[in-house]
């Protein structure tokens, strides 16, 4: 014998199943729905490309949701972006670093604009980027008679400020084969030698703060693929050091022995 609570149950089962093969007016419906989904939070918009029709309950308004970026996930990397900017300007190393430069840029205005040298920060480190032209005659390590001036110059600025200084010499990737350049390597050498030499003992900045490296055309600036490149990759770099740097630098010639004194 049926209970009143196995009627109610049957009843219940039945209305479910009209429910949900019912057909319903599809825009009180989604008056109705919308409300209820900004009541619990999940309100996403679901651009139309047919003609409204009536659809399954069930299955339109219960399927998964695609995942959508939120105004939350924006607004963190924003903040972390912009905290990165801050950190790199409250680092007292860093700021050191930009104020030497202005100083620099303040001393060597008249070559800036020359286009002889340029001035820029890394990090902690300070760098004064010598070009090719005006500097050095091409394939060679001998500095041209008025670009030595310049380095006295940039010598007496340099003299000013504190710091270790590296001086490294860089080419492109056109082979040099010679008697005195076997190789590019070698020439970026003997160039960084020469700044080095010069600045040392013409400039009067004190050789145990300096250090020389040869990159050859392993590092360049732009793509060796045009003549532009090629030039702007043909350089001898100037490097001021601040405390963070010249300690990595110290440990690396430590580890490998690598480095050279004028």
């Amino acid at each position: 014998m049926a209970t009143f609570a196995d009627l109610m149950s049957l009843m219940m089962c039945f209305f479910v199943l009209l429910l949900s093969f019912s057909e319903m007016d599809v825009i009180k419906y989604k008056q109705v729905a919308g409300s209820m989904k900004a009541a619990f939070g999940v309100q996403r918009d679901i651009p139309a490309t047919e003609d409204p029709m009536g659809t399954s309950i069930i299955m339109q308004e219960f399927s998964p949701a695609q995942p959508q970026p939120t105004v939350i996930n924006e607004v963190r990397q924003q903040t972390t972006d912009e905290m990165k900017r801050i950190l790199e300007i409250l680092d007292p190393a860093v700021e050191d670093a930009q104020d030497k430069a202005e100083d620099l840029k303040q001393e060597l205005k008249t070559e800036i604009e020359a286009g002889l040298i340029e001035i820029n920060t890394i990090d902690d480190q300070v760098i004064i980027r010598i070009r090719e032209k005006g500097s050095f005659p091409s394939a060679s390590a001998r500095i041209d008679a008025p670009f030595k001036a310049v380095l006295m110059k940039i010598a007496d600025a340099l003299n000013q400020v504190e710091g270790r200084i590296l001086i490294a010499g860089h080419t492109d990737d056109v082979p040099i084969e010679t008697l005195e350049f076997p190789s590019n390597w070698v020439l970026s050498a003997a160039r960084a030698a020469s700044v080095a030499h010069t600045m040392t003992q013409v400039g009067g900045i004190a050789p145990e703060r300096v250090e020389i490296r040869a990159y050859g055309d392993n590092r360049p600036l732009e793509s060796n693929e045009t003549p532009e490149g090629r030039a702007d990759n043909r350089r001898v770099e100037i490097i001021v050091l601040g405390e963070r740097s010249a300690k990595t630098l110290l440990e690396n010639i430590d580890d490998t022995g690598d480095g050279e004194r004028p």
